[in-house]
C-alpha cells in the first residue's frame, strides 16, 4: 500500500482494523497528500493536524490492546465549516464567523467521533450556505480537482473537492437545495441528502431550518453506506429529528434490487439541459432496464422547467425554494448583530441600532446580504401572503406530485445540475443564472425526500457528469443499493482527476 490515500474509506477502514495499517499511518498519509495538493485546491479552511495525530495515536493504543476502535476507527474524515466543533473555529466561511470558536460539537460529527473517525479539518463552503460554486467564501474560492479553472460546485464544494482530490477518506456536507449532491456531481464523487428528520441537524448553523440536511460525501456508494449509518437516528436535541430504527446500510448494498420501477421525470428533460447530460442519464436508464428494471415515465408538473423563445428559464420549483429559504435565511441569520458573538464592528456607532447596521454591512458578503433583503421583504407586511404563504402552497403541491410518482416506481432517475462543471467567475455577475444550477435538486428539498448523486461517467472534455436518484421518505436503503447496483453494472466508480495520480 504505496499512497493510503487512493483506498476507499472501507477499504482503510478495513486495513486499519486488521492491524495492516496503523491510524497514524493514515493520518500520515492523508496530511501528506494535504500539503502536496491542498494549494491548488484550497479545500480546507482548517487543518487540524496535531489534533488528527493525537486521534490517530489513541486509536492504534485501543487496537493493540484489544479494545474496540469502532465502526469507522482509524479514518480520516473532514467536516463542512458549518458543523459545530468544539475544537477549532466554526466560521460558516464568512467573516461575521471569522474566529468564533463553538462552544459544543454537532451530534452527527460527535457520532462520527464516537464511532472511531478522526477529524482532520473543516472545509471551505459558500458563506453561510448559500451559493452553488462556493465562490461565495468569505475567504477564497475552491478549486475543482478535475479542472482548476472551474467551481467544484456549492455549497459543500470543499468537502466535495477534498474527497475527490484525496484529501480525506470522506466529508461531511449540508445540503438545503442540493448543496452535497451538486458539489458531488461537478467532482466527481457520491453524496446523499437523507429524508428530512434521518440525520440530527443540531450543532448545524441554521440557513433553511425547514430545509436543511447534513449528509456524507464518499468516493463510492459502499463508503456513502458506512457514513450514513454512523449518522442516521433519533437525537432528544433536534426536535425535527426522527427516532426511527436505523439499519446497517451496508448489510444488503450488495443485493440488488428485484422488479425495480425507475422513474424518468419528463419534465426534467427540457431544453434547459446540456444534450450530453441527458444522454448520460438515458444510458443509465438502459443500464437498469439490462439489469432487469423497468423504466417508467412519470410527471412532476409542478417541478415544469420551461424555456422561452429567448433562451429564459423558469420553473415553480426555482420560485417556490427561493422564498422559502431567503425567507427562513432572514430569520436565522438575525442573530448575528455585534452583541451575542461573532464580528462586531470596531467603528464608532451612534446607538444600537447603528452597531447592528455596521456590524452586519463588515461581516455579510454580497450573496448573504442579497438574500437576507429578499427574504425579509417576502416575508414583510402586505407581501407576506403574496410570496411566502404562496410558496408554502406550491411546495405543498411539489411533494403531492413527488407522491403521486413513487406510485408507479420506486425510484426517480435524473440529473443533477443543468451542466457540468462551470468556470469560476463565469456565473458571479448573474444570481439568476446561478439559482438556476439547483434547478433538479431544490424540489427534493422542498418535499423532505432523499436524493443520491453518484457518478454516471466524463463528458468530452474529461468533466464528470452525475446522476440522481431519488425515493420516498425514508428509502435510503434503496437508493443506496439501486446506487451499487448501477456502479457495478456500468464500472462508473473511484474517479480520480490526474492530481491524484502524482
Amino acid at each position: 500500500m504505496n499512497d493510503l490515500s487512493n483506498l476507499s474509506a472501507l477499504e482503510l477502514r478495513d486495513a486499519i482494523a486488521g492491524g495492516t495499517v496503523s491510524a497514524v499511518r493514515a493520518v500520515d498519509a492523508y496530511l501528506e497528500a494535504i500539503a502536496r495538493r491542498e494549494p491548488a485546491v484550497g479545500a480546507y479552511n482548517e487543518v487540524l493536524a496535531e489534533r488528527a495525530m493525537e486521534q490517530a495515536a489513541a486509536i492504534d493504543r485501543k487496537r493493540q490492546s484489544g479494545r474496540p476502535i469502532g465502526p469507522l476507527g482509524g479514518l480520516p474524515l473532514a467536516i463542512k465549516d458549518n458543523l459545530c466543533t468544539s475544537y477549532g473555529r466554526t466560521t460558516c466561511a464568512s467573516k461575521m464567523l471569522a474566529n468564533f470558536q463553538a462552544p459544543y460539537t454537532a451530534t452527527a460529527v460527535a457520532r462520527l467521533e464516537a464511532a472511531g473517525a478522526i477529524v482532520l479539518g473543516k472545509t471551505n463552503m459558500d458563506e453561510f450556505a448559500m451559493g452553488s460554486s462556493t465562490e461565495n467564501s468569505g475567504f477564497r474560492p475552491t478549486a475543482n480537482p478535475w479542472d482548476a479553472s472551474r467551481v467544484p460546485g456549492g455549497s459543500s464544494g470543499g468537502s466535495a473537492a477534498a474527497v475527490s482530490a484525496r484529501l480525506c477518506a470522506a466529508a461531511l456536507g449540508s445540503d438545503t437545495g442540493g448543496s452535497i449532491r451538486q458539489p458531488a456531481a461537478f467532482c466527481g464523487v457520491v453524496g446523499m441528502k437523507p429524508t428530512y428528520g434521518r440525520v440530527s441537524r443540531f450543532g448545524l448553523v441554521a440557513y433553511g431550518s425547514s430545509l436543511d440536511q447534513i449528509g456524507p460525501v464518499t468516493q463510492n456508494v459502499a463508503d456513502c453506506a458506512l457514513l450514513l449509518g454512523a449518522i442516521a437516528g433519533g437525537d432528544p436535541a433536534d426536535s425535527t429529528c426522527l427516532d426511527r430504527p436505523v439499519g446497517d446500510y451496508l448489510i444488503e448494498l450488495e443485493k440488488p434490487i428485484e422488479h425495480l420501477r425507475v422513474g424518468l421525470p419528463r419534465e426534467f428533460f427540457s431544453q434547459a439541459l446540456d444534450a450530453e447530460i441527458a444522454s448520460s442519464i438515458r444510458l443509465a436508464a438502459e443500464v437498469y432496464q439490462s439489469l432487469g428494471a423497468t423504466i417508467v415515465d412519470v410527471s412532476l408538473p409542478h417541478s415544469r422547467i420551461d424555456v422561452d423563445g429567448e433562451g429564459k428559464v423558469s420553473s415553480y420549483a426555482v420560485a417556490c425554494y427561493y422564498i422559502v429559504a431567503m425567507a427562513e435565511a432572514s430569520s436565522n441569520l438575525a442573530r448575528y448583530d455585534g452583541v451575542h458573538y461573532g464580528h462586531r464592528t470596531a467603528r464608532d456607532v451612534e446607538d444600537i441600532v447603528d452597531l447592528y447596521c455596521k456590524t452586519r454591512e463588515e461581516g455579510f458578503g454580497s450573496e448573504v446580504k442579497r438574500r437576507i433583503l429578499l427574504g425579509t421583504y417576502a416575508l414583510s407586511s402586505g407581501y407576506y401572503d403574496a410570496y411566502y404563504l404562496k410558496a408554502l402552497r406550491v411546495r405543498r403541491l411539489i411533494k403531492n406530485d413527488f407522491d403521486a410518482a413513487f406510485g408507479h416506481c420506486d425510484l426517480l432517475l435524473c440529473p443533477v445540475a443543468p451542466t457540468t462543471a462551470f468556470r469560476l467567475g463565469e456565473k458571479t455577475a448573474d444570481p439568476l443564472t446561478m439559482y438556476l444550477e439547483d434547478i433538479y435538486t431544490i424540489s427534493v428539498n422542498l418535499a423532505g425526500l432523499p436524493g443520491l448523486s453518484l457518478p454516471a461517467g466524463l463528458s468530452k472534455t474529461g468533466l464528470p457528469i452525475g446522476m440522481q436518484l431519488i425515493g420516498p421518505v425514508f428509502s435510503e436503503d434503496r437508493l443506496l443499493r439501486a446506487g451499487r447496483m448501477y456502479e457495478k453494472a456500468s464500472g462508473v466508480s473511484g474517479l480520480r482527476p490526474e492530481m491524484t495520480k502524482k
